[in-house]
């Protein structure tokens, strides 16, 4: 205690309100406020009382704490939230001064500060504290007396099912304008009407009050390719959202009623923002129907066998090469069999890893991939249909 009563004499030459005295041991002794630390060590100094507005350091702001705590809790209240965490700004030159007169025991007057706001806040609102995941952190600017809200987004996880062709799956912004609107987009700013992604946000964005938002699917399907089956797993997240406590089993019954006959979803629940990038690192196997045309008598239920269970090698196909890095890519297709057959058609069913490109295991993309069931079949087979018909399980 003597040691800690030098340091605190030192620091009498500085004029400083209880707070601020205090805080420059906030580490040695615990279960007291700063200012009844600062009171104590004052008592024991015998040193003259100072208030917040007459503080060299702070200028006034420990005495503003509940003013803080009242705008905050006003400003909240925009939004639904269950959680919040608490931060600050303040001025370069009090932090260049507490910097002059810090201790080895001090705490900074910013930790103070959001620890005390928060204390306010929690017991006002009956919100609770979060310092990891907080639905909405508040930002107190002590230079300006404002109050800034940083809402973290929601994230619902769900499967979607495309029904029809000629939709993409995200927003595909104009090649030429970039989003901004041209002649050769019609000035929407896009190449397709609508999409996935936007038929499921719709309702969404509307529900929950939110601001933006972004999609996030496990891969995606050519735009002339239809997702049945068990749908693709997706991440919906919702920016700045003002609610967040919304009956998903509404939601999902809003967007399928939107979305009509196009696009479909179902299995809808809050998820982590963690689960995103689980989402897209996934590797699921996925199965497809596909309908060839064909000319000739080549050799199809021979080539389907020998596809069965082998692995292929995959060039970057022509079509997409103009975005993806030009490599070869090995794939095991799991599984391969005719479903029915005629002179010139057929349906197959195919199983295979995650990263095949179907569309080129079929028609061997002119020997990018190989084998192929083009190459091993001895004619030229081309894709008329392709489906998505199961990805992975619920796992």
């Amino acid at each position: 205690m003597e040691e800690i009563l030098e340091e605190a004499q030192k620091l009498s030459t500085y004029c400083l309100c209880d707070a601020c005295l205090g805080r420059q041991f906030a580490q040695v002794e615990h279960g007291m406020t700063n200012s009844e630390r600062g009171e104590r060590i004052r008592a024991l100094l015998h040193l003259p009382e100072k208030s917040p507005d007459e503080c060299w350091l702070c200028e006034g702001l420990t005495g503003e704490i509940e003013k803080f705590a009242k705008l905050a809790i006003e400003k909240l209240k925009e939004y639904e939230h269950d959680t919040f965490l608490v931060g600050c700004r303040i001025d370069e030159e009090i932090l260049r001064k507490e910097r002059e007169v810090a201790t080895p025991h001090s705490e900074s007057i910013k930790r103070e500060i959001n620890r005390e706001v928060g204390k306010i806040v929690a017991q006002e609102s009956g919100k609770t504290p979060e310092f990891v995941h907080p639905d909405i952190v508040v930002i107190v600017n002590t230079l300006y007396d404002l109050i800034e809200l940083e809402v973290n987004p929601l994230f619902i996880y769900g499967r979607y099912r495309k029904l029809v062709r000629g939709i993409p799956q995200t927003k595909w912004y104009c090649r030429k304008c970039r989003g901004r609107g041209c002649d050769y987009c019609g000035h929407t700013g896009k190449m397709y009407e609508e999409s996935v992604e936007e038929l499921i946000a719709h309702k969404a964005l509307e529900l929950f009050g939110a601001e933006d938002e972004s999609f996030h699917g496990a891969g995606r399907e050519d735009i002339d390719v239809r997702m049945l089956g068990n749908g693709r797993p997706f991440i919906l997240e919702l920016k700045n959202p003002r609610k967040r406590h919304i009956n998903l089993e509404k939601l999902q019954g809003e967007i399928n009623k939107y979305a009509q006959t196009k696009v479909t979803v179902d299995n809808l629940r809050y998820a982590r923002r963690e689960e995103v990038e689980e989402l897209k690192n996934a590797r699921h196997p996925k199965t497809y129907r596909i309908t060839i045309a064909y000319e000739g008598n080549g050799k199809l239920n021979e080539a389907v066998n020998a596809l069965r269970d082998a692995e292929i090698a995959q060039r970057t196909p022509t079509r997409v090469s103009h975005r993806r890095a030009d490599k070869v890519r090995y794939r095991k297709v799991m599984d391969m069999r005719v479903e029915n057959a005629d002179a010139c058609e057929a349906t197959l069913v195919v199983k295979a890893e995650a990263g095949t490109y179907i569309k080129e295991l079929v028609t061997g993309d002119d020997g990018r991939t190989t084998p192929s069931l083009s190459e091993l079949a001895g004619m030229t087979i081309t894709v008329k249909e392709l489906d998505v018909i199961e990805i992975g399980d619920e796992k």
